[in-house]
């Protein structure tokens, strides 16, 4: 599914509207350059999860978590990682048991982890504009995204 925001506050909306489709042990697998809006889509899943917390980049703790909404939220990033073998020494499949949504910025650094994930690539077209391709998970045209 392809779409087109034109301010970070739409990129938001876009996130919040696949949270409310989102159950618990799905895997969000961000691409895209700095500044492109991953943490700006996190930050609008954690409202559809119906998180209370603010969201801010993970870039220094790797990790942080979110709770107080329907399902824990789990945002990485894995900008700094060199492989998969790093991340699974932080307790990745700790995370994903815990039937949370794990958001992943920088996926591609850890690409052979992903399996199974829904794929959000974001693009920077100017300023404000961003195409946001959704792609993977089981989801499909009628996910209500």
């Amino acid at each position: 599914m392809r779409f087109v925001t034109h301010s970070a506050d739409e990129t938001e909306a876009l996130g919040e509207r696949l949270a409310k489709t989102l159950h618990g042990g799905e895997i969000i697998a961000f691409t895209g350059d700095l500044g492109a809006g991953k943490t700006a889509f996190t930050r609008g899943l954690a409202r559809g999860l119906g998180i209370p917390m603010r969201v801010t980049s993970p870039t220094y703790t790797i990790v942080n978590e979110y709770t107080g909404g329907r399902l824990p939220l789990f945002h990485f990033d894995m900008y700094r990682l060199g492989s998969s073998d790093e991340l699974f020494d932080i307790g990745w499949e700790d995370y994903l048991q815990r039937g949370g949504v794990c958001a992943v910025e920088w996926s591609e650094n850890v690409a052979d982890a992903m399996q199974g994930a829904i794929s959000v690539r974001i693009g920077r077209d100017s300023d404000e504009q961003r195409t946001i391709i959704i792609e993977g998970g089981g989801l499909d045209a009628d996910s209500g995204i």
